[in-house]
């Protein structure tokens, strides 16, 4: 039986719906599987509010010069590196402004580290080595909500004035208690017990997807539902900028080329300088002046 003061978490307690895992024929364990994760988006919908209040926190440590650090050990670590790995290729950000920290290293990415998730300590000394101060904003993952690296790195997050905020999937947990803004998601035991890969890391997914890319929109990152600000480092990512500008301003390929070439494959700079009739040097500096915001640059522009 469960210590009433250390009750079990839910992502380790057994799934009824899946006592016969190993009886089953494969058709009815991915089925299961399905029917199991359909569970997830709706789980995660009644956290929205604490998701959305995270966003706006992200939002504004970033336009105040802070940082985002998520943390975190095994799968949840390794979600965080990667949500923040996508943000530079994806919005053009700078790579400092977004950064993932995982128990054990890098290493752990690619293996597993014994004992890496049991250090407190260690969780502080990961953001210290990072020079974390108060301006930036701590996010922690733990699907547990109780992993002590995750705790000790919220604790010293708090310590020194910083916000946090924390992803779990056991609702009243000693991690959604610390953090100033808990977002805790019940998605029910899985169907692995204790397989937190499984429904926890999707819900971990589907609210980082929602926590960079909500922010990324805020900062003026994208226009309309365009990815206007995205770094095209490769032939498929330069082809859809040409793509984007195009459709956006209704030019020739010939001049979607060459306004290209102009601003250095700015994407955003070149929809301005083909929407407004601007060089270069304008057009970065009215987007500037909006915050990066086409649509307010645009208007500025021509309300002038």
């Amino acid at each position: 039986m469960d210590n009433p003061s250390h009750p079990q978490p839910i992502t380790e307690r057994v799934n009824e719906n899946t006592r016969n895992l190993d009886r089953m024929t494969a058709l009815e364990i991915v089925t299961v599987m399905n029917q199991e994760d359909h569970l997830v988006p709706a789980a995660i919908q009644p956290v929205l509010p604490a998701v959305a209040r995270t966003v706006d926190h992200m939002v504004d440590t970033l336009k105040q010069g802070g940082r985002i650090f998520y943390i975190g050990a095994g799968t949840s670590g390794r979600l965080g590196v990667l949500d923040a790995s996508e943000c530079p290729p994806t919005f053009s950000t700078d790579p400092e402004w977004v950064q993932g920290i995982i128990a054990g290293g890098d290493w752990a990415l690619r293996h597993a580290v014994e004992g890496a998730e049991d250090s407190p300590e260690q969780g502080a000394r990961d953001l210290m080595a990072r020079d974390f101060c108060s301006r930036d904003l701590c996010i922690g993952l733990a699907a547990s909500g109780r992993t002590p690296y995750v705790q000790g790195a919220i604790s010293h997050a708090k310590k020194i004035g910083a916000l946090t905020a924390v992803i779990t999937c056991n609702p009243g947990s000693p991690l959604g208690r610390l953090a100033d803004i808990p977002i805790e998601v019940n998605v029910g035991p899985e169907v692995l017990v204790g397989s937190t890969r499984l429904k926890a890391g999707t819900a971990q997914k589907l609210i980082l997807n929602m926590l960079s890319t909500a922010a990324m929109v805020r900062m003026g990152k994208v226009y309309e539902n365009l990815m206007v600000d995205l770094h095209p480092s490769n032939q498929k990512l330069k082809q859809r900028a040409r793509r984007i500008v195009q459709s956006v301003t209704g030019a020739c390929k010939d001049e979607v080329e060459q306004a290209l070439i102009k601003c250095g494959g700015e994407t955003k700079t070149a929809i301005l300088m083909l929407m407004a009739g601007l060089d270069p040097e304008e057009a970065r500096y009215r987007l500037n002046e909006a915050d990066g915001m086409i649509q307010k640059a645009l208007e500025n522009v021509l309300n002038k």
